[in-house]
């Protein structure tokens, strides 16, 4: 009504998708990279058993975290707003 143009504001907010997924895809690599490199040195090292698994739950939840932003915030989200 008028010239005034009313912001309209999504289901889920005024949820900045793109920056959600590139900081959120970024945080799973660099944990994953973390979490492998870890792996691959402390192979070089002789280390027991209980701390190589720190370095293996780094590298699987980075890419539980990058899948799972990638999805959510690059696809699911979007396509429900």
């Amino acid at each position: 009504m008028g010239g005034k143009r009313r912001r309209t504001i999504g289901q889920y907010g005024d949820i900045d998708y793109p920056t959600y997924t590139k900081r959120g895809v970024r945080l799973g690599q660099t944990l994953l990279v973390a979490g492998e490199l870890g792996g691959y040195a402390s192979q070089s090292v002789s280390l027991p058993a209980w701390d190589e698994a720190p370095f293996f739950d780094l590298a699987v939840i980075g890419l539980l975290v990058f899948v799972r932003r990638a999805l959510l915030f690059g696809l699911v989200l979007p396509l429900t707003e």
